[in-house]
């Protein structure tokens, strides 16, 4: 049996519960792949994303629901060696990727920030959705797992002083008609690592110059809240092992009569006191 082909059916027997189920599920409970869709899958080179591309190949030859999709690496200014790294393990996954150019690592190594990494993810997002856009694509689809999930919401309470998830799905302010979903989005990053491991593959991490030098430096642990993040989880883990889910499921069951304020849909701000004489 071919490589590629042992790694697919990985992914629907030795890892059906810890992966491919709970991707039909975000898929089909979240409605983030339907008829007729054109997908954009975005590949960055790493684990998630590589993942995401097989996950997403399986759904379309074994799923009810047809559409269409393009699986899309943008080059930021890789080196050679990542550049080539992704497209040996493209061929090694029989993805066929559509690859396009840009110029952010040169952007972002000549722009003095303090937060290279936002401003390289938000010029990157600009890019993809244009380029969905060329491609008629109306949904974007990325990486993120559920650890990344449970990270989003614990960052955004600790540094952003508000109560605020990753969601499954969004609307883009700025392209009409394009929707960006997240399929792994119920998918732990330890079942990825074991199914890269499993199928001895190896990934590029950030690949950025930025990245690599601060690796190189000893600073990326020290310096990313993330990372910080990711370590206090670990730590709670230990007194509690269902801590990621518990943390999941409460923005699942928010109940605003407890909540002292809040945003609504039509971003107008409410307090519990704009509802506290009715409930006498």
């Amino acid at each position: 049996m071919e490589k590629y082909k042992e790694i697919e059916r990985s992914i629907i027997t030795t890892y059906r519960k810890e992966i491919w189920s709970k991707f039909v599920k975000a898929v089909s409970d979240y409605k983030l792949i339907e008829e007729n869709d054109n997908v954009m899958v975005c590949i960055s080179g790493g684990k998630d994303s590589f993942l995401l591309a097989k996950c997403i190949q399986e759904l379309q030859r074994h799923g009810n629901v047809k559409f269409n999709a393009h699986y899309v690496v943008m080059d930021p200014g890789y080196n050679e060696y990542n550049r080539n790294f992704i497209l040996d393990n493209a061929k090694i996954l029989n993805i066929p990727l559509e690859m396009f150019e840009s110029d952010i690592f040169d952007v972002v190594a000549n722009v003095d920030s303090k937060s290279p990494c936002y401003l390289c993810a938000r010029m990157r997002r600009g890019y993809l959705y244009n380029h969905a856009k060329e491609l008629g694509c109306n949904k974007i689809a990325l990486g993120h797992h559920f650890d990344d999930v449970i990270e989003t919401t614990l960052l955004s309470m600790f540094y952003g002083a508000e109560i605020k998830t990753m969601m499954p799905k969004l609307h883009s302010d700025n392209y009409e008609g394009i929707d960006l979903i997240r399929p792994l989005y119920l998918v732990k990053e330890a079942s990825i690592i074991a199914w890269k491991n499993y199928n001895e593959l190896t990934f590029i991490n950030c690949a950025c110059r930025f990245t690599e030098e601060s690796e190189a430096r000893g600073e990326i642990e020290h310096t990313s809240k993330r990372a910080e993040t990711k370590n206090l989880i670990k730590e709670l883990r230990k007194i509690n092992p269902k801590v990621e889910q518990n943390i999941f499921k409460s923005v699942e069951n928010v109940n605003l009569k407890t909540i002292i304020a809040y945003t609504d849909w039509d971003e107008s701000k409410k307090s519990f006191l704009d509802f506290y004489k009715e409930q006498e």
